[in-house]
């Protein structure tokens, strides 16, 4: 506000000085918050009070070696399984978004099946497949069968677990793959296509950066929810962490203090992802930032603007 526009004010009466802001009151905002601290601290002190919880056992098997084992073949299952999912769903999606029909109704079907069935039903079948096929044969055409094996010896509890869950990760990373390239503008393809770019030139350099930042959000997310379906593996007696806290259990009876020492591995681990898939969504959204500055940054150059306004007059 300029000096003459106040004084002009003042003259006719209305002083903006003496104003007061009043700030909103939120009865209600206040009650809840106090409902929850106190269902905080109500269920605090139950879980901290109750010999049932066994805290001092929850610490004594918290590093134990077998307990670190299985958590090592949790990660090791988690890294190979969203490795081979990302790569399967990202062939099936470009195959969905291909013209051909006889490459898109194949991509359509897989995703289809393996996104539809239960993580659990497909381990028990792929871990049952020797009641189906007996032996894995390489067959060619005028050799015959050049190898076969039992499989049984192929198939095993481990093996099972990671083509089971591989492929049934691979169903939703295609979709998100797939809806990732679709919120890429058409014209940056066509674009592509008058530099004279090849469509996987124009794929890797114009489209797939751009694409990632509606691809990596839904795919960590997904990445800590399979970490935790991992532990369906403990059914075909995969070591993983469940596993091995229940091998411990059915021998000392001591079934939750185990389970808390599970809950606290698995809460340890996603916390970790999360900060890393935050780090990497800002990574690929730092164009944005850029060009789309914080509101704390548009109100200090509103002010600062509006004040050299003032000076100024």
């Amino acid at each position: 506000m300029t000096r003459k526009q106040s004084e002009a004010q003042r003259i006719d009466g209305f002083d903006p000085e003496p104003m007061v802001i009043v700030p909103l009151k939120h009865p209600w905002r206040w009650t809840a918050i106090i409902l929850v601290s106190v269902s905080i601290a109500a269920a605090a002190r139950s879980a901290i009070s109750n010999p049932e919880f066994q805290w001092p056992v929850v610490g004594q098997y918290l590093f134990n070696p077998l307990i670190l084992n299985g958590l090592a073949q949790t990660l090791l299952i988690t890294l190979v399984v969203m490795i081979l999912a990302t790569i399967g769903g990202t062939i099936a999606a470009l195959m969905m978004l291909s013209k051909s029909r006889l490459l898109s109704a194949p991509a359509a079907i897989f995703v289809w099946f393996f996104r539809g069935t239960p993580a659990l039903v497909q381990l028990i079948l792929w871990y049952n497949l020797s009641i189906v096929v007996k032996n894995l044969t390489l067959w060619l055409p005028g050799l015959g069968t050049v190898y076969s094996v039992p499989t049984n010896d192929v198939m095993t509890p481990l093996v099972s677990a990671i083509v089971a869950l591989s492929l049934h990760e691979s169903g939703y990373m295609a979709e998100i793959v797939r809806s990732g390239l679709k919120s890429v503008n058409r014209g940056q393809y066509e674009a592509s296509a008058c530099l004279g770019m090849k469509p996987s030139l124009a794929l890797r350099r114009i489209v797939l950066p751009q694409a990632m930042r509606m691809i990596i959000p839904p795919t960590g997310n997904e990445t800590i929810n399979l970490l935790k379906t991992t532990s369906l593996v403990s059914i075909i007696a995969v070591g993983d962490l469940l596993y091995s806290a229940q091998s411990i259990y059915a021998r000392t009876f001591e079934t939750i203090p185990l389970l808390l020492v599970v809950s606290f591995w698995y809460l340890a681990v996603v916390s970790v992802m999360s900060v890393g898939q935050f780090h990497l969504e800002r990574h690929f959204s730092r164009d944005e930032r850029r060009s789309n500055p914080s509101m704390t940054k548009v109100i200090f150059g509103s002010l600062i603007k509006m004040r050299q306004k003032e000076i100024l007059a």
